[in-house]
């Protein structure tokens, strides 16, 4: 047991220490602290651009020229491709708007539809003279023209169906096709009658042009597609995609009621391009995934051929016997005797790569991957060049683990591996369970288990998390495992996985839940730890990374949440920047990007963000991108549409 002093001690002892504070001189303790030195400032190295790419979505033919426009790029490019000459003999760069899915043609006089925003040029093809005509909204998924020449248009967000009068310069709306859906993904009309493709549940809208009144036409059987989404009208006879099917519908105009159904095979699930030959009324349609063009003759369906795996059909031109197609960056000439294809590549004929909006990045040790539109840039560090790999499809997820790279690709949520160098690209799996588009990517190191997120596909509900096994190749998926939502981000750490759910479970439903949550869940139990609502009203969890014990977890509008990654308790949130942001670890430190700058936390109660570099104005297509060297040394994000490294300099923060 400790004794007291007594007072006059403790008396003495005061007086004492304060003689000896006043006399002496200054002492280490009372000194000011010494000017730390501070960090050296990040080098940035512009790497040029990011990824470049010929990509186009729509085709039409005017007189013999085959007219296209390219998309993710700025400013879209419109070319006239002779295939007489193999080039393009004309080419009209656009004012406004990222891409096109539309085109039709009035005689001589070329009209295209864009989105972002809505635009509706005019080109007269023989001056080569370009007006913008119209504006519907912010997105035209597809035009055509009516018989007595005026354009129609269907357009997203709001399910519109639109009407342009090239003589008098009105415009008419005839207002959403089918209440409650957003899409009308394709078009035809008549002298009397417009036909609106809706999605995502599928409906064929036949609209009376005199009095607006509608019917659908699409019979009982096929109201579980997504979409009604191709369609072509030729002489009396309307032909019909639905996805995810791959079934397309002949119909009798003169008795839409009992359409003929023509199955593809194969397991195609879009067929994203039809033409009716009108002398002999064959049907050529082109599928995907397998790029398969086919004949639909007297209701027989005849295979014949691929131009390559994975090809995407976006015009069939039947001019005699010479079959043509344009795909998503050439042209082919299909010889029926021989059964081969053979393209023009339309970069070369004229039609550049151009910078596009990159979707996903990845570093290895010498190489960054950047994807995008069709295609992966391989970015040679030591080499200073660059080149591109094709992928059918986009590449939304990257992930280097050990000597190759795996790859989660949108659409149908395709499994691709590739070497670090771009060779070796090859599938090896599809996540399916209804899902499309991949949303992010961890590796659990603990397990040898690649994770991925998904969302499903347009107008269903649940996302799921998929476990590939790397050593065994065995994949597992939970779908609702963030229940009534899609998963938008994914972490993980010793056999955990932490994933981000966003309400919108898919385009075109509506959120089931008022917010979303973050749920810790065991890859070896297979089940789930916790589920909490980390942010109130936060929409989405746009990334989740576990860094030094607790769980960093970043919203779509710019709010973050520290969480305790054994509970889930909420440890702190904060207003972090106004958008979404993405992380990345280096130098065991954690940055992250909001495509406006990069930015560092300083661990601590409430953590600290710094900035670390400014002025990006990244152009991304949908998530921000960033990624760490496989050493820390640097990051890789955008500047604009180029892509930049970061030095990270050595020292942490504790």
């Amino acid at each position: 047991m400790h004794q007291r002093p007594a007072p006059s001690a403790l008396i003495v002892a005061v007086i004492g220490a304060l003689f000896l504070t006043l006399t002496a001189g200054p002492s280490a303790a009372a000194a000011p602290p010494t000017p730390q030195a501070a960090p050296p400032a990040p080098q940035v190295e512009n790497l040029g651009p990011a990824s470049a790419v010929t990509s186009t979505s729509v085709a039409e033919q005017v007189g013999d020229r085959i007219w296209t426009a390219t998309s993710g790029v700025s400013p879209v490019q419109v070319g006239a491709f002779d295939p007489a000459t193999q080039k393009i003999e004309q080419k009209v760069a656009l004012p406004t708007g990222a891409g096109a899915w539309a085109m039709a043609h009035i005689g001589t006089d070329l009209y295209i539809g864009l989105y972002t925003p809505g635009d509706v040029y005019k080109i007269d093809t023989t001056t080569g003279a370009l007006t913008k005509v119209a504006q519907f909204g912010s997105f035209i998924w597809s035009i055509a023209a009516t018989p007595d020449g005026r354009i129609v248009a269907g357009t997203y967000p709001d399910g519109g169906v639109h009407e342009y009068d090239p003589a008098t310069g009105a415009t008419r709306s005839y207002g959403a096709a089918f209440p409650g859906e957003q899409y009308v993904r394709s078009i035809a009309a008549d002298e009397t009658t417009i036909y609106a493709g809706v999605g995502t549940k599928a409906h064929l809208i036949a609209i009376d042009r005199a009095s607006g009144e509608r019917r659908d036409v699409l019979p009982a059987q096929y109201a579980d597609r997504t979409f009604v989404a191709t369609l072509t009208l030729t002489g009396g006879k309307l032909a019909a995609g639905l996805s995810p099917t791959g079934t397309m519908l002949v119909f009798d105009t003169a008795n839409l009621a009992a359409p003929v159904e023509v199955q593809t095979p194969g397991g195609d699930q879009y067929v994203t391009a039809i033409t009716i030959d009108e002398p002999t009324g064959d049907v050529y349609l082109g599928t995907r995934p397998s790029g398969t063009l086919y004949r639909s003759r007297g209701g027989e369906l005849q295979r014949l051929g691929s131009p390559y795996d994975g090809a995407y059909f976006n015009r069939i031109f039947v001019d005699g016997s010479t079959i043509r197609a344009e795909l998503t960056s050439e042209v082919v000439t299909f010889d029926e005797a021989a059964g081969t294809f053979s393209g023009v590549d339309l970069g070369a004929a004229g039609l550049p790569p151009a910078p596009e909006q990159p979707m996903g990045i990845a570093a290895t040790r010498d190489t960054v991957l950047v994807s995008g539109k069709a295609g992966i840039q391989v970015h040679d560090l030591k080499a200073g060049t660059n080149r591109r790999v094709f992928l059918p499809g986009e590449a939304k997820t990257l992930t280097p683990i050990g000597r190759d790279v795996y790859l989660g690709v949108y659409t149908l949520a395709r499994l691709w591996s590739m070497k670090p160098d771009g060779s070796g690209l090859h599938e090896f799996g599809r996540i399916e369970n209804e899902q499309t588009r991949p949303t992010d990517d961890a590796y659990d190191e603990r397990t040898r288990t690649l994770l991925i997120s998904t969302e499903p596909d347009y107008g269903k509900y649940d996302g799921t998390l998929t476990e590939q096994q790397i050593g065994t190749g065995r994949r597992e998926v939970h779908r609702g495992v963030v229940p009534h939502q899609s998963v938008r981000s994914v972490g993980a750490e010793d056999g955990i996985a932490y994933l981000g759910g966003a309400t919108r479970n898919s385009l075109g439903t509506t959120p089931v839940l008022p917010e979303a949550t973050v749920v810790a869940f065991d890859l070896r139990r297979n089940r789930t730890l916790w589920e909490v609502a980390a942010v109130p009203g936060a929409q989405a969890f746009s990334d989740v990374v576990p860094f030094r014990g607790r769980l960093y977890a970043t919203t779509d509008d710019g709010r973050l949440a520290v969480l305790d990654q054994r509970t889930g308790k909420v440890l702190s949130t904060q207003t972090i920047g106004t958008s979404q942001s993405r992380l990345a670890i280096a130098r065991g430190r954690l940055f992250g990007t909001d495509n406006k700058r990069v930015f560092e936390f300083i661990p601590g109660r409430v953590p600290a963000v710094t900035t670390v570099v400014d002025g990006l104005d990244a152009q991304i297509y949908g998530f921000p991108v960033i990624t760490a060297s496989p050493t820390g040394d640097a990051l890789y994000t955008l500047k604009g549409r180029d892509l930049v490294r970061i030095t990270v300099p050595k020292g942490s923060h504790r």
